[in-house]
């Protein structure tokens, strides 16, 4: 069974929903519209595809991603199920119609940046990224490559994030043979990191937790430190030494990175023979960290 979102009108929830869409979908416009398309930046997508297609025969891009995600929404629904519903129809047709109004009124080169490529294309994955992401955060699709992906995954069994990055790629190489500019791909490149790492940042936070596991003979002392000096808690698990073959507890936590600056001078000072393993954390939800609830919210 797939799991779909529905919020009720009108509900709290629905107004954060549909929210997010607008606001993302007026951030991808702005993208787009200010720093993107008017340098010929191909960051995959039916968007890219719509630049490259603009450029060639003078179609509108937003009209033309529509005419792209339209029949591929209606292909997906047969393919995958009603797994987007209205939240996605509505955030690709609103990103079109405000790409197409804001180029009638702003015009093709509103800020004519120039020579500053580079610039640009940081600028637009900005605004595009945090677009996606908040669309993503109201569950919600924008629709394009990353259905393509999925409809393609259900039949050759690969990875979604694989064929994403397979789509993407062959679109900035038709961007490169359109327009016969070297320059084109990297930037496009560029964009489409930029944008992968704040659709990031918006769905999970800038996240400076880090996860501990420890191994020490003082494990005791170490955990009544974790708990009763740095206010945490934390997992004991029992494991066994591949080399030594003895049986050694291991200590699992997840704290602040200034915690954990504290928590190694103390571990220095009771063991220094201890075994630390630090790791980053994408996301920590739960008691004392960021609430589940405020995440699906």
């Amino acid at each position: 069974m797939t799991f779909i979102s529905v919020e009720k009108f009108p509900s709290k929830r629905w107004f954060s929903a549909y929210g997010k869409i607008l606001i993302g979908s007026i951030l991808i416009a702005l993208g787009y519209v200010l720093f993107i398309t008017p340098y010929r930046i191909v960051p995959g997508g039916v968007y890219g595809i719509s630049i490259i297609i603009h450029y060639l025969f003078g179609t509108p891009v937003g009209l033309t991603a529509l005419a792209f995600n339209i029949p591929i929404t209606l292909l997906a629904a047969k393919v995958l199920g009603p797994r987007y519903g209205a939240k996605t129809v509505t955030g690709f047709i609103l990103t079109s119609i405000l790409i197409d109004g804001l180029t009638y009124f702003l015009g093709s080169d509103p800020l004519k940046i120039g020579d500053e490529i580079l610039m640009s294309s940081l600028y637009g994955g900005l605004f595009i990224g945090i677009g996606v992401g908040l669309i993503f955060r109201a569950r919600a699709s924008c629709g394009g490559t990353d259905v393509i992906a999925m409809m393609i995954s259900r039949f050759i069994h690969q990875p979604v994030g694989q064929i994403m990055i397979y789509v993407d790629s062959l679109i900035v190489l038709a961007g490169f043979i359109a327009f016969k500019d070297w320059k084109i791909p990297l930037y496009s490149l560029v964009t489409i990191f930029v944008v992968g790492r704040m659709v990031d940042v918006v769905m999970e936070g800038l996240n400076y937790n880090k996860c501990l596991l420890i191994v020490s003979d003082k494990h005791d002392e170490i955990s009544q430190i974790i708990l009763h000096d740095l206010k945490r808690g934390g997992t004991i698990f029992n494991s066994k030494g591949i080399y030594s073959g003895k049986d050694r507890p291991l200590i699992f936590t997840v704290m602040s990175r200034s915690e954990m600056i504290r928590l190694k001078s103390f571990i220095r000072q009771i063991d220094p023979k201890a075994f630390i393993t630090v790791m980053d954390t994408s996301e920590i939800l739960g008691e004392g960290f960021r609430p589940l609830k405020e995440k699906l919210d």
